[in-house]
């Protein structure tokens, strides 16, 4: 932004006006018009109190990445990287690559295994997610999904607590309104006679 004063103009050269956009705004910052005469002598075109919005045409746009050429590596060919954070965590028995914190996962997963076969489309349930509230629904899908490894069990809620209608990453597993829709590991789902809670509050001033 430049402020004319009357006395001063921009001495330094920057460009012609192929390579700039300048706008004039007054002093209410109305925009009162622009400049595209290379010729223009500031001092000439100018009134006191006029500022410059001058705009590079060249400059990059670091907003938009869509035309930035990527580096991408299937799946197959990064795991045999000896360079990468999976090698490295490979090397040091990190996360997942411990030996203790596979075993929890094989017996979590054979854990929600086991519960899914208990467990059928229709069925009235209770959530009981670590760290959340518990919420009621049918259940409306239950086995393997495409967007997480394992099983799970996906619900109806009675209210909108949920995160979606049953489409997730573009695939349908089940139908509901938006955001009556979920997806619980079932070790965390309970079958039994649970009917829907009924709201007293508007009861009550």
């Amino acid at each position: 932004y430049f402020m004319y004063n009357g006395s001063s103009g921009i001495n330094a050269e920057y460009g012609s006006m192929d390579s700039m956009k300048i706008d004039l705004f007054n002093d209410l910052n109305q925009p009162i018009g622009s400049l595209n005469n290379d010729d223009a002598i500031l001092k000439n075109c100018l009134e006191n109190g006029v500022r410059l919005h001058v705009v590079d045409k060249t400059a990059i746009n670091f907003q938009d990445v869509s035309d930035v050429e990527k580096y991408e590596i299937s799946r197959e060919e990064y795991e045999k990287r000896e360079d990468s954070v999976m090698a490295f965590k490979k090397r040091n028995k990190m996360g997942r690559f411990n030996p203790e914190v596979q075993a929890k996962l094989a017996a979590t997963a054979e854990e929600n295994k086991t519960k899914a076969e208990t467990i059928k489309v229709g069925d009235r349930c209770e959530t009981r997610t670590p760290n959340q509230p518990t919420r009621r629904g049918e259940v409306m899908y239950v086995g393997q999904t495409d967007f997480k490894d394992g099983y799970w069990v996906g619900v109806k809620f009675d209210d909108p607590v949920g995160k979606h209608d049953g489409l997730v990453q573009g695939k349908r597993y089940f139908k509901c309104g938006d955001k009556f829709g979920g997806f619980v590991q079932p070790r965390f789902c309970e079958i039994g006679d649970f009917p829907p809670e009924v709201d007293f509050s508007d009861d009550e001033i």
